[in-house]
């Protein structure tokens, strides 16, 4: 890992590398096919679009709608025809939290495609702490018959203190993860603060206690997102935001290759500065690796993660000044394009513009770039990677 100075210079934006990307789908600034870009609104108005795609190609979706404090969350799936299902309540009662904009739910498919969600519950959510008002994370998974979900429970057993949320993933032998950052039972402050991880084995039926990922003081950034995400070959990784000494707030990167029993990290970026930047990460995989995205200082970042050493390398940028830009999120196409989107002009119970921009695959940016507005506030944006080789924008 970097030290301090080295983290100062990290600021400077690395050359472009070998970078592979997933696939999404995208708007109509550019016509559909390879690499081009659609763009699709949530349905019901809702906001905070998460994707995944199956092997199958099909398209899974879970949304916001409701009360930012108080919400319900809703599933839908892409059919032959290329409209989403008849959405069904993931929740079963209106216990998600939007407000923020990183507390909202996270998505993963995992053993024959079935769908696990995570999200940050309301104070007063059952399975809470003993004194009933500490937040929970709360989980669920598809039910047996693919109709509906089971009911929700919260994960945590000791490591209270959630306030940017938390995150889930999956592998394809049935092992899910919940990982969110805690200051747990003996820790107080941000410097103090770790990233912890409930491990199930049986696809998400019974989770153990949560253990510390990382030995590593590094701390973690109150108000900013994490995000857990398992590769084709079952590499856990999870991306966070750092806290040491009030002002260093760092890109980390944990990867486990032992379905999370141990960690190594990486400091990716480094960021100076005095206040929590509420930001979040994307984790997409693509040919060679998994695509990183991450916010410093109001500008979007992509790197590549060698899939045999775990590392990143390279910064990839959006042409352009970067201003005001958040909530990146990443797909690779079959080409090995990949896409990175992000937010633009939000901010605390505003909404703005999704942007966009078209990597080929050594990590030049292509000509196929552009810009929606219509963000609402609280929400981020989602894409994924079609059949064709285009990509989509949700939001």
């Amino acid at each position: 890992m970097s030290t301090h100075a080295n983290r100062l210079a990290a600021l400077a934006v690395g050359a472009a590398v070998f970078f592979a990307p997933a696939v999404l789908e995208a708007r109509a600034a550019a016509p559909a096919g390879e690499g081009q870009v659609t763009t699709l609104r949530v349905p019901d108005g809702g906001i905070q679009p998460q994707v995944a795609v199956d092997r199958k190609g099909t398209v899974h979706l879970v949304y916001f709608t409701g009360d930012p404090k108080a919400g319900r969350l809703f599933y839908a799936r892409s059919e032959a025809n290329g409209k989403f299902s008849e959405p069904v309540p993931v929740n079963h009662r209106p216990n998600a939290i939007a407000v923020g904009n990183i507390r909202g739910a996270h998505l993963a498919l995992g053993k024959n495609g079935r769908v696990h969600v995570a999200w940050f519950g309301v104070g007063d959510a059952d399975g809470a702490g003993k004194s009933g008002k500490e937040t929970p994370l709360l989980y669920t998974r598809m039910a047996e018959d693919g109709k509906g979900f089971e009911p929700e429970r919260n994960v945590i057993t000791k490591a209270f203190g959630l306030d940017g949320g938390g995150s889930v993933a999956a592998d394809d032998g049935g092992t899910v993860y919940v990982a969110w950052h805690a200051g747990g039972p003996d820790g107080h402050g941000e410097a103090n603060r770790r990233v912890w991880v409930a491990r199930s084995e049986d696809e998400g039926r019974t989770f153990t206690a949560e253990t510390p990922a990382f030995k590593e003081p590094t701390g973690a950034c109150g108000c900013c997102g994490l995000k857990a995400y398992v590769d084709g070959n079952g590499t856990l990784y999870v991306a966070y935001r750092s806290a040491t000494e009030k002002v260093n707030r760092d890109t980390y990167l944990l990867v486990s290759r032992d379905k999370g029993r141990s960690f190594t990290g990486e400091d990716v970026h480094g960021w100076t500065v005095g206040v929590c930047p509420m930001s979040s990460y994307a984790l997409a995989e693509g040919d060679g690796g998994v695509r990183l995205a991450w916010e410093t200082a109001g500008q979007v970042y992509l790197a590549h993660v060698d899939e045999k050493t775990g590392k990143p390398s390279g910064k990839l940028t959006p042409p352009g000044a970067g201003k005001g830009q958040k909530h990146p999120a990443v797909a690779v196409n079959a080409r090995g394009e990949t896409i990175l989107a992000w937010t633009e002009g939000t901010s605390w119970g505003r909404g703005g513009a999704v942007a966009w921009q078209v990597f080929d695959k050594e990590g030049r940016p292509t000509a196929v770039q552009g810009r929606a507005e219509g963000v609402p506030a609280w929400s981020l944006v989602a894409v994924f990677a079609k059949p064709d080789g285009g990509f989509t924008v949700v939001y």
